[in-house]
């Protein structure tokens, strides 16, 4: 009986308590509608890097990115698209292409690259190719990339 004030959620009676849907405002799409957009977005980059247009298809993939809870498929369909992306581009590339991006696309290309990182064995890419965009995308954003990223509380 003395281990029964344990089983309280104190935090339900905090009015200062930070809850999740504080922290940003949810994606008012349906999941299956935010899958579906990821999977044309999909097609709209292999065509793209058909063309050889780069630039153009990181900013299919980057441009309304999936957030929230509930979409988990559509970012990892996501997150694979991309990683395809950064496989496919040459070195001598990467800075013009960064360039080419808006300020928040080049934010949002940070949280995917941190999240290849943190995958287990990095997934299809190797680890090269992903420090080699970090370090070209520092470069190009500035350090300020960096920290926008670790303080926005959408995650990829």
């Amino acid at each position: 009986m003395a281990s029964a004030f344990r089983k309280i959620d104190i935090d339900a009676y905090d009015e200062d308590a930070l809850h999740e849907s504080e922290l940003y405002e949810a994606d008012t799409r349906d999941p299956a509608q935010v899958l579906d957009e990821a999977r044309q977005r999909q097609a709209a980059v292999r065509s793209s890097l058909a063309k050889s247009d780069v630039s153009g298809a990181l900013s299919v993939i980057l441009d309304n990115a999936p957030y929230g809870p509930n979409v988990d498929e559509a970012k990892v369909l996501t997150l694979q698209t991309l990683l395809t992306i950064l496989n496919t581009t040459k070195a001598t590339e990467i800075t013009g292409v960064i360039k080419s991006l808006s300020q928040d696309s080049q934010d949002t290309l940070m949280k995917y690259l941190y999240k290849g990182m943190a995958m287990p064995g990095w997934g299809d890419i190797s680890g090269s190719v992903l420090l080699g965009w970090h370090e070209k995308l520092t470069e190009v954003a500035g350090v300020g990339c960096i920290v926008r990223t670790m303080t926005d509380q959408r995650t990829v």
